[in-house]
């Protein structure tokens, strides 16, 4: 249970990494949210969810 319970934080703690990267590089981060939705989140808080026409490689 224990090992369960460290997976979890270090996960958090990337992404409060990220977070701190993003702010500070002025940029986003990217993720999926609980619904299955890749979303840009940036540093000031504006959401946007993520679309295949948002892929310039595609």
């Amino acid at each position: 249970m224990n090992q369960i319970n460290d997976l979890q934080k270090l996960i958090k703690l990337t992404g409060d990494r990220a977070k701190l990267d993003a702010k500070a590089n002025e940029t986003y981060i990217v993720y999926m949210n609980a619904e299955g939705q890749i979303i840009k989140e940036y540093n000031n808080g504006h959401v946007i969810p993520v679309t295949g026409q948002d892929t310039p490689h595609v």
